[in-house]
């Protein structure tokens, strides 16, 4: 799985122009090589009984005396693979249409098997410092593919603006690792269960200090990649990098490892209550700061992005509840990876069609003439605001309802998010497909063709019947198990059983799409957005997330900086520059005596002559 996309990335970058004419067919069929594997995988894993599908591959000694490189396949692994894989794939072959025109189509094919290949490398691996390779490897091709179109100044800032924010939250999970190494003295998850740290407690070599902390880390470098409060700030401009790139790393895979590494690192934060708790907050933080942000963006991809960031908050809440949480949070992002993949290369399609523009405002009545890209991008719609019966009803439902049972505030909190949603979700439908058109002239759009619209189909497919097929009969909650655990008390979810909670989960959603209708449905739409309420202007800068990182962070940095070159300049280096001068000055006042004539050298004597015989005689007479 993994050799198959990194050899593709290989051959690409290494026969430069030579692979262009069919380097992006050798990228599709490395990636689809890599899903037929993991299926493989996938059956194999089934035909053995539950308490023993969980097999470790041992490859060879990495580090001597630290850790070993090996592969784990149990089910949170391959439930990994083959959304990388299997969606990976489609957004490989839509890429083929999307990018055609692109002179450096073959290096962004590279790109994308590095990227999955790394992905894979994190989610497969058997320990921490795998994954730790795996996820400094896809924060290189997320650098990599989202400034790809380097000439753009803002892609190439958001490149580096990804990979820096990125670097905070790496610091995070390091010091996590330093720390279970020293207490553990391994990296491998086997030797990390909740047996082993229950021992190290109660031996007294792991304090309930220590393990919160290490709880604590591992979600700073949780939040790092998966765009959560508070380092979410550079998501939303890495929208700049090409719309499959959004789909495949900020929708589906990438932004998701946060999730995978805190349920990784279930152990820990069982026994570390107050990290569990803190996980339930940012979750809840992050899912309604998204929703807000997501209500007043004209953006189409950047109005997705904040909707990435919100059911990520879904996800991390769920992780944050334990073994129960834990099924319905990973099950929620492998539906949300059909349905968000499929909505992102819809906004692609979109875009296509439209000389490339994003700007909602100057859409609408697209329906009539982007049939296929309308309905596959209206079934992911229905999905994400939980529409009854479809992928994301299910998965998200299960969230809400596990936490409104740990936690009242959380769980209706997490209801408001879900109103959220069907308002901002509604608004980017409406403007896009429906209303007047608010095309440019010379906009001409017309329906994407076949190899970008059957990706869109088969992921619509995902989000219509994924999340009952998981859900009901804890199907999913039963695989997972001999990765995560059972909870004591299964829960009973039924086809169409929704209590309170739910119905007043589907009353505010239901709420919100008709808000939406009102405002951008029925209303004509302004061409130019008008300014707004504070709200709409705190919405749309991203909360001030980059003002308050500005004040905070940049300023006092540059000031210390400031501070540090000045001390260098007038300090350290006036201190050696100040004595190599007086030295060389000094000096070069001393060689004037050396004037080369007898008569000056004869003069000098005698007056030295006449100071020594003066300072004996003033002596003799004391």
């Amino acid at each position: 799985m993994i050799a198959l996309p990194l050899l593709g990335a290989a051959v690409l970058l290494l026969g430069g122009r030579r692979t262009d004419r069919w380097g992006h067919l050798l990228g599709v069929v490395m990636s689809l090589a890599a899903f037929v594997v993991a299926v493989a995988a996938f059956v194999e894993l089934l035909g053995l009984p539950a308490g023993e599908r969980r097999r470790a591959i041992s490859l060879y000694e990495f580090i001597p005396g630290v850790a070993d490189a090996g592969l784990l396949i149990d089910p949170l692994s391959i439930s990994f693979a083959l959304l990388i894989t299997g969606v990976g794939s489609l957004i490989h072959i839509y890429s083929i249409g999307y990018m055609s025109h692109d002179p450096d189509r073959r290096r962004f094919f590279s790109y994308l098997n590095l990227f999955v290949a790394a992905m894979l490398l994190l989610v497969l691996s058997d320990n921490y410092l795998g994954l730790f390779v795996g996820w400094e490897g896809v924060g290189l091709a997320s650098y990599l593919l989202i400034g790809f179109w380097q000439f753009k100044p803002t892609a190439a800032t958001a490149a580096k603006k990804a990979f820096i924010v990125n670097r905070v939250g790496d610091f995070g999970l390091l010091i996590a690792l330093f720390t279970i190494w020293s207490v553990f003295g391994s990296f491998a998850y086997k030797n990390l269960g909740a047996g082993a740290v229950q021992d190290a407690m109660a031996g007294g070599s792991l304090s309930q200090g220590t393990v919160t902390a290490i709880g604590l880390l591992l979600l700073l470098g949780a939040c790092g990649k998966s765009a959560q409060l508070p380092l979410q700030s550079w998501l939303l401009d890495a929208m700049e990098g090409p719309t499959p790139v959004s789909a495949l790393i900020h929708a589906a895979t990438m932004v998701t490892a946060g999730v995978y590494l805190v349920v990784r690192s279930g152990a820990f934060f069982e026994a570390a209550p107050t990290a569990q708790l803190v996980v339930t907050i940012v979750g809840v933080a992050t899912l309604l700061a998204g929703a807000i942000i997501g209500c007043a963006k004209d953006d189409i991809k950047k109005g997705l992005a904040g909707s990435t960031m919100s059911q990520i908050g879904y996800m991390m809440l769920g992780a944050g509840l334990g073994p129960v949480g834990y099924a319905f949070a990973i099950a929620h992002l492998i539906t949300h990876g059909f349905f968000k993949a499929n909505m992102f290369l819809g906004a692609g399609s979109v875009m296509h069609a439209m000389n490339d523009e994003v700007n909602m405002r100057r859409y609408g009545g697209l329906f009539a003439v982007m049939k296929v890209t309308a309905v596959t991008f209206f079934i992911g719609y229905l999905a994400i605001i939980g529409f009854p019966l479809l992928s994301g009803y299910y998965t998200k439902e299960g969230i809400i309802e596990t936490a409104m049972e740990h936690n009242e505030i959380l769980g209706w909190l997490a209801v408001l998010g879900a109103g959220l949603t069907g308002f901002y979700m509604s608004r980017m439908v409406f403007m896009t497909f429906f209303g007047k058109r608010r095309w440019a002239d010379d906009a001409h759009p017309h329906e994407s063709p076949s190899v970008m619209t059957v990706p869109l189909v088969l992921l619509s497919i995902g989000s219509i019947g994924l999340g009952a097929y998981l859900i009901l009969g804890n199907r999913f909650m039963k695989f997972l198990a001999p990765a995560v655990g059972l909870p004591a008390e299964l829960p009973e979810p039924h086809i169409f059983g929704v209590g309170t909670v739910g119905l007043a989960t589907l009353a505010l959603v239901a709420i919100g799409a008709a808000f939406a209708w009102f405002r951008y449905g029925a209303a004509e739409v302004p061409e130019v957005a008008p300014r707004g309420s504070f709200l709409t202007v705190f919405a749309r800068r991203d909360l001030y997330g980059d003002a308050l990182n500005e004040a905070l962070f940049m300023r006092p940095g540059q000031w210390l900086t400031r501070i540090a070159v000045f001390f260098d300049n007038r300090g350290i280096d006036g201190l050696v520059n100040g004595l190599a001068a007086g030295i060389g000055g000094t000096s070069g006042r001393v060689r004037r005596i050396q004037t080369g004539y007898v008569r000056s050298y004869a003069l000098s004597i005698l007056f030295g002559a006449a100071v020594v015989v003066g300072a004996l005689l003033y002596v003799g007479t004391m």
